[in-house]
């Protein structure tokens, strides 16, 4: 046995709303790695609804990794939400025309990047997560958590805005599992250590090297 197939969009038998992201992802600024579901309450196409603010002339892209844990209700907040900060007002008047079209000559709007998740990334019911964020690999979002920062491997972060409650492992174990990528096995071998990978000792993963 090799697993599910990376390329079948419902891999659970007669249940539809729990599919395989990146088979079902039409925007081509949204890139997501194998193995990556998303689960959603009434139809996995609000996913691509709930990628906010996500407009081809911008260009910013969403970044998923490999094995990640989506639930219902994320939201991603991409650079088309930002407005000017630093001036007068952060009222949009070019985008209503009508004489005030010159009002962002020679101005840009502020650009946080890209948003990356990593990979093994589990992100809970509701929440959000801002432009610019990075999610480090093996991170865990709380439910209705807003990320306006980077979150780093291995954290478990929550709340509003979010703040890091509590490291998942030891330093020394974080540090082999980035080293490890077990994501990046061949599909095989992550097989044959499901047992491995569902358990707690980071020496029998290392012995597979």
């Amino acid at each position: 046995m090799t697993g599910p197939d990376k390329n079948t969009q419902f891999p659970l038998q007669n249940y539809d709303r729990l599919c395989f992201l990146k088979n079902i992802i039409k925007n081509p600024n949204i890139i997501v790695g194998d193995y990556t579901y998303y689960d959603d309450f009434e139809n996995v196409e609000n996913f691509e609804k709930n990628v906010k603010y996500h407009f081809d002339f911008v260009g910013d892209k969403l970044v998923i990794g490999k094995f990640c844990m989506i639930a219902s209700d994320v939201k991603f907040i991409m650079n088309g939400a930002n407005h000017l900060t630093n001036a007068l007002t952060t009222y949009p008047f070019a985008i209503f025309g009508n004489g005030w079209e010159n009002a962002m000559e020679g101005k840009q709007y502020p650009q946080k990047g890209d948003i990356h998740i990593g990979n093994d990334v589990w992100i809970g019911y509701n929440a959000t997560i801002m432009a610019g964020v990075t999610i480090g690999d093996g991170a865990i979002i709380a439910t209705n958590a807003t990320v306006i920062k980077d979150v780093a491997p291995y954290s478990i972060v929550g709340g509003n805005p979010a703040a890091e409650i509590k490291k998942r492992f030891s330093d020394n174990v974080i540090e082999k599992l980035l080293k490890l990528k077990w994501w990046d096995w061949e599909i095989d071998k992550i097989t044959r250590n499901v047992q491995n990978l569902t358990d707690v000792d980071i020496d029998k993963l290392e012995s597979e090297e």
